[in-house]
This record gives C-alpha cells, sequence and structure tokens, in this order.
C-alpha cells in the first residue's frame, strides 16, 4: 500500500482595503500522488474563481477582499506515489527533447543559466553524465553554500547565491536549475508539502532534472526526502510557483503548515513550536 500524507495549510491575513489574492496551495494534478480527499474553505465567505494549468497541473484560486479579516484553509489526505529512480538515467540530446521541455533549458528570472555558464563548465562539465552528474552538482552545492535564514530576500537570483555562498532551500534549487541549464540539462523548480525533521514546517522548494526521457526530483539541501514531498507546483523559478501572489494593502498575520505522513489528521490546536510561522 502507498503511504498517505495528511496536511493542512492555515493562512491568515490583515486586509487593508481593496485587495486581489491569487494562491497556489493545493496539491497538484499530478502522477507522483493521488489526491483522497481535500477541503477549500476561505473566510469571510467570500466569492473565488480557480483554473488549472494543464500543463503543470498547478491549481489556482482567485478572490477580492475588501477589508479586515481574511483566513484560508486548506485539507488534504494525498497518497504518494513514486517510481523507483535508475541511477544510471542519461542525460538527452537537445535535438531529441520534448517540445513542451525545451523551455526549461532557457534563462529566467532567478536562473541566469547563461550568465552561469563558464563556472558550470568548470565545475561540472569533466563530470560523467546523466543522474550522476546531477547528484555531483547536488552535492558540490550542499557542500560549498551554507543554509542560511535571513541572508536572501525575494529577488535573490542563482548568480546572488554562488557569490554570497548562502541560502535557503529556494535558492539552493535556483542554484542547481542554473547549473543544469548550463550544462544542456532542463531543470525546473517544484515546491510542496513535506514533514522535516526539525520545526516549524513551511513550503519546501526542491528541483527536478529532465534525465533518461522523465522528470526525477532532487533536493539540494538534503533536508527532506524527495519521495515524500506533495507536489503543489512547478515552474520555471519562483515566479511561477508562488503560494500566494497578493494585489493591495494587505499583512500576513498567521501561517501554520502541518504534514503528517502517518496519514493522522492535522491538529485543531497545533503545538506553536512545531508547526507556526509568525509575522507581526
Amino acid at each position: 500500500m502507498n503511504p498517505i500524507t495528511a496536511l493542512r495549510c492555515d493562512l491568515e491575513y490583515v486586509v487593508g482595503g481593496n485587495s486581489h489574492f491569487l494562491f497556489n496551495i493545493q496539491a497538484a494534478r499530478s502522477g507522483d500522488h493521488r489526491i483522497l480527499e481535500e477541503s477549500l474553505v476561505v473566510t469571510p465567505d467570500i466569492g473565488l474563481r480557480s483554473f488549472e494549468d494543464p500543463g503543470s497541473g498547478n491549481r489556482f484560486f482567485r478572490c477580492d477582499a475588501d477589508g479586515g479579516r481574511l483566513n484560508v484553509r486548506y485539507d488534504a489526505r494525498i497518497e504518494r506515489i513514486r517510481e523507483p529512480v535508475d541511477p544510471t538515467l542519461p542525460e538527452a540530446a537537445v535535438s531529441a527533447l520534448p517540445h513542451e521541455v525545451l523551455h526549461y533549458l532557457m534563462p529566467s528570472r532567478y536562473c541566469q543559466s547563461d550568465v552561469m555558464s563558464r563556472a558550470a563548465q568548470h565545475l561540472f562539465g569533466q563530470v560523467p553524465q546523466g543522474y550522476q552528474r546531477v547528484q555531483h552538482i547536488c552535492e558540490w552545492i550542499r557542500a560549498n553554500i551554507a543554509y542560511q535564514l535571513g541572508v536572501s530576500t525575494s529577488t535573490t537570483s542563482a548568480q546572488d547565491v554562488y557569490l554570497q555562498r548562502a541560502g535557503v532551500c529556494r535558492d539552493f534549487a535556483h542554484l542547481a536549475i542554473t547549473f543544469c541549464r548550463a550544462l544542456n540539462i532542463p531543470a525546473r523548480l517544484v515546491v510542496g508539502y513535506v514533514r522535516f525533521a526539525d520545526p516549524p514546517q513551511d513550503f519546501h522548494a526542491v528541483f527536478e532534472a529532465f534525465i533518461g526521457n522523465r522528470w526525477v526530483l532532487f533536493d539540494p539541501t538534503d533536508m527532506a526526502q524527495v519521495d515524500r514531498i506533495v507536489r503543489v507546483s512547478s515552474g520555471r523559478d519562483a515566479k511561477d510557483t508562488a503560494f500566494a501572489t497578493i494585489f493591495g494593502p494587505v499583512q500576513m498575520t498567521r501561517m501554520i503548515i502541518q504534514v503528517n505522513e502517518d496519514g493522522t489528521p492535522p491538529s485543531e490546536n497545533p503545538d506553536p513550536a512545531q508547526a507556526t510561522v509568525l509575522l507581526a
């Protein structure tokens, strides 16, 4: 029997005036898991509009709020499905890549693979191609980039991370994606839910490389086992995968994420030390 993850995402905002929200917090329609149950509750009861990206399976909903508090709560039970990964998977020639994969070779807002090409070739150009080269990129990042909160911002790029030698999961993934693309390996960012050994829980960013004619997940932080991740979104970089995009005078006051990989229901009264990020 495949393992079951039970999860909850609870968000609270104070809205200062007419604002528009775009959320991407629901489990994606993805071949690496099956949604058994889910519910979405937005308080107050305002009109929601939802849509799905047919290419990625990313799911979005939108709403408007005029003022006061806005609460969003998403619950789901997910059956995780993973295929074993063959460590001998090869890289593909660019000419053999599927049409829909080609744009994951191109530089993007946070992944300037054109600027980083020389560094990528110097560090990894002589490493045997395929799965082991992507794994070697991850190992280099773990050995040379410090995982450190507070050193990066929403505008930090892969080149910035390479120079400052520190960042968080998003930064690690961006740098790995950049190196892969600079070596002609298609790569994309993946954001999802997973349980960490150390609290608090949060969304986690990893990446996928297209090798062996399939997408394969990697975590350059080594903070989580990739076969446990419940995918929420994938895209070229963080610009495509934000869990919330907000237009208007809004302040987040609470984010609680609970992930139970044994399938037990999340707590109605979670331990703040285990599950909560508070933004004053």
